[in-house]
Formats: C-alpha cells, structure tokens, sequence
C-alpha cells in the first residue's frame, strides 16, 4: 500500500504542476512494472479529468490501453461519461468494444449516447458478439475497395486511409453491399501496373472466419496460413471486420490459461488471479473437488476387496502409491498432450485408429523402463524376487492401461459434448488408481499363488 500510495504522489505532483512529460513518463514506467492500475486507483475522480486534460484523448486512449480491460473500465467510470466517450473513440475499436463490455450496462449506455454515432455503431456491432468469438475479437478498421478501382487509384485511397486502419498490408475487395470478393497484398498493389484494376489482381481463395467462430478456430486460421490478418464475415459473407496477428496473440495466452486452469480439474477465472476472492476460488474449485472425491471412494473399496491378499503378503501394501501414482502420471501425460492437440490440429475420434498405435507404443517402452526401476526399488526393499516380479509386471500392465484409457478418453467426452481439458487429467488419475489396484492384486495372486 505504501508503494502505491507512493506512485499515487509522484502522479498528484505531475498533475498538480502540470508538468505533462513527467506524468507521461511516471505512468509509462508504471505500466511496465504492472502497477498502473493500482497507481490510478488512488487518483480522486477530479485528479483523473486533470490527468485526462493534460495527456490528451490519444495518450490516455495508449496508456489505458495497457490495462486489462476492468481495470481500464474502472478508471473510466470515474472520468465521466463526455470524457470516457472521447477516450473510447481514440482507442482501437476492437479494444474499446473489450473495455465498453466490463463497464455497467447503464454507464456502457451513457457512453455510448456521448460518443459520434459512427463510432457508437461500430462499438455496439462489436458488443453483439459473445467475447470470445471471431466477431467479439475482430475490429472494423480495415480497407476494402471496389474491384472496378485501378491500381494507381488503389495506392492513392491507402495513403488517405492508412491512419485509420488496423493494416494495409491487406486490401479486401468488396462488392456494393459488402460481399467479400477478394484480396490484395500491399506487394501485389506496387508490383501491379497502375492501369489495371483491383479485380484483376485479387486473389479469390480467402481464408475467412465466421464472426460466430470460437476466437481459438480464428487464432489457429491466422497462425496456420501465415497471415497478417484474417478477415471475418456473416453468414452472408459480408465483410465485417479482421482478426490481426496482435489479437492471435492475446487469445492464444488466454486460450493456453484456460486450457491449464482446467487441466487441474478448476474452472477458469475470468478476472485476474491477483483480484480473485477466495470464495471466487472456492466457487471454481469445490465442485470438481467433491465430484473427484466421490470417484476416489472406489478405490477404497478395491482395497477392502483385496484385504485377505495384502494380510498374506503384508509387502504388497509398500508399492499401492507407487502404482497408482505411476499410473496416473502417465495417463495425464497423454490427456495433456492429446488436449492441446485437440486445439491445434482439430484431431476428432476419426483419428484413434492413429492415435492408439502411437501411444500403445510409446507405453511398451515406457511400461518397460518403469518395470525395471520398480524391480530395482523392490529388490532394495528386500521383499523377495518373486514380489519384485509382480511389482514390475504390474507396473508395466498399468502403464499400458492407463495410455490406452487416456489416449481415448478425451476424444470421447468431446464427442459427449464434455469439456476435455475440464474432465481428462483429473478423471484419469482417478480412474486410475482403482483399476491400477485391480491390475496389481490380480497379477499378485497368479504370481505368489494367493487365494
């Protein structure tokens, strides 16, 4: 609190002496140590207009822009609503659309009324679209020409509108009512004679998302071909807006934490871990906790079952953790990389025929390497040769079973309509642990002859 309330002074002195470079300067540095927003926060709402006045809409705009979007939201609130309007409007569209959704419906409504109507629809098409959509990511700041305009004409309007748009690398052709026809690379425009025209040197094979496409089917489109950005279209394939590479960048991260977070069997934040309660994380945790709980309780009963054999061979007990927990790494192991998988190369159930070769492979030469070290570790236990031998053949029969499983298991609850990465690792360490127990007690009473 001291050092925030430290950044706080060394802003109230630049504002209060109205010295604009030592403000610029002090809230840049600020933003590259990630203390920016908690700095802001401690500025009174009459501060914050005497820092908007000094800054200018355009900086302000750039150096909110490097908050997370509440944070930014929040900082807006304070400023009024003529003010937060002029912010927005030198933002980046796709970024002011981020912001405008994390703000009070009633502040969001007041804003927009302040802002130009040109600008105000722009952000409400946006709106319209889920969050973590094609059309919820792209922004509308792009070039598209007629196909009737020549070439020379072409580099001409660029020039005008360079300074609006997102990128002039690309230049999308379009019919009168905004059908997408084609592109046009900035190299194809300076190579291409001037008489020509924009028609004849489109390419017509676009690569396009629909604005109602998971934001992660457009990063992987864009990341795929190479390209600088991609554009998004309605059902009508009308050109709406584009998805640049800056954005693939952002959904990426925020698609890999997603992936992650549900990987440990918890549903994804969606705020900052830093601003997270712990009834928040409670909240996203406690579920899957208890439904993990209950699915473990087998295994306690797979123990009651084999009690007479663990009584006639007391050394059996020593390896149960070794196993079950062998097993259930090497099943997450394969859940993990089949999850990420799932996202990148859209491998689907038609895919297992390929899928379970591969991995029952890799399992023999696992299970075998896990086989010896389990050996190993019984003979230096002393327990006898024979119990060893069960240990290591029982290893390597759980390995086997829980790759099989695991390189199944994840297609299937997709197919189910389960969220994979939610389900997979948790779900295969506890299914593990109860069949693993069965592979090892069986495979003890043939080896040691129990009854």
């Amino acid at each position: 609190m001291a050092t925030e309330m430290g950044h706080a002074t060394l802003l109230i002195t630049a504002i209060t002496q109205h010295d604009r470079e030592a403000l610029e300067h002090t809230l840049w540095q600020l933003a590259e140590q990630g203390e920016l927003a908690a700095a802001l926060e401690q500025l009174s709402p009459d501060q914050l207009r005497q820092l908007a006045d000094l800054l200018g809409d355009e900086t302000l705009s750039d150096i909110l822009s490097e908050l997370e979007p509440d944070e930014a939201a929040s900082v807006l609130e304070r400023l009024g609503s003529a003010e937060a309007a002029d912010v927005l409007e030198a933002m980046a569209p796709d970024d002011a659309a981020d912001v405008l959704a994390q703000l009070a419906p009633e502040n969001a409504s007041q804003i927009l009324v302040a802002m130009e109507p040109l600008e105000a629809e722009e952000l409400k098409s946006l709106l319209a679209y889920p969050p973590d959509s094609a059309g919820g990511r792209m922004t509308p700041a792009f070039v598209a020409l007629s196909p009737d305009i020549r070439v020379d004409q072409a580099i001409a309007a660029l020039r005008t509108l360079a300074q609006a748009a997102e990128t002039i690398y690309y230049v999308y052709v379009t019919d009168e009512h905004g059908h997408l026809l084609g592109v046009v690379s900035m190299r194809d425009l300076v190579l291409s004679p001037p008489d020509r025209t924009v028609g004849e040197i489109m390419e017509t094979d676009i690569v396009k998302v629909q604005a109602t496409a998971d934001q992660e089917e457009a990063a992987r489109l864009l990341t795929s071909e190479g390209l600088i950005a991609l554009p998004v279209v309605d059902d009508q394939n009308r050109l709406l807006g584009i998805i640049t590479a800056d954005d693939v960048a952002d959904i990426l991260e925020q698609e890999v934490t997603e992936d992650i977070e549900r990987l440990g069997g918890s549903q994804p934040l969606d705020i900052p871990y830093m601003k997270a309660s712990p009834i928040l994380l409670w909240r996203k945790r406690v579920g899957w906790l208890l439904l993990l709980f209950i699915a473990e309780m087998y295994t306690g009963t797979v123990l009651r079952h084999f009690q007479r054999e663990i009584e006639q061979v007391v050394a059996l007990s020593f390896f149960v953790p070794l196993l079950i927990g062998t097993g259930g790494n090497a099943g997450s192991q394969v859940v993990t990389t089949l999850v990420r998988a799932m996202a990148l190369e859209k491998i689907g159930l038609r895919d297992i025929p390929r899928i379970i070769p591969k991995e029952f492979a890799t399992a023999m030469l696992l299970g075998a390497v896990m086989a010896l070290a389990a050996f190993a570790r019984a003979e230096i236990l002393q327990v006898g040769t024979v119990v060893a031998l069960t240990v290591a053949i029982a290893i390597w029969g759980i390995v086997l079973w829980a790759v099989t499983v695991a390189s199944v298991l994840p297609l299937v609850l997709r197919r189910l309509g389960i969220d994979p990465a939610v389900v997979s690792s948790p779900f295969i360490a506890t299914l593990v642990d109860g069949t693993g127990l069965v592979i090892y007690f069986t495979v003890a009473r043939v080896m040691l002859g129990l009854q």
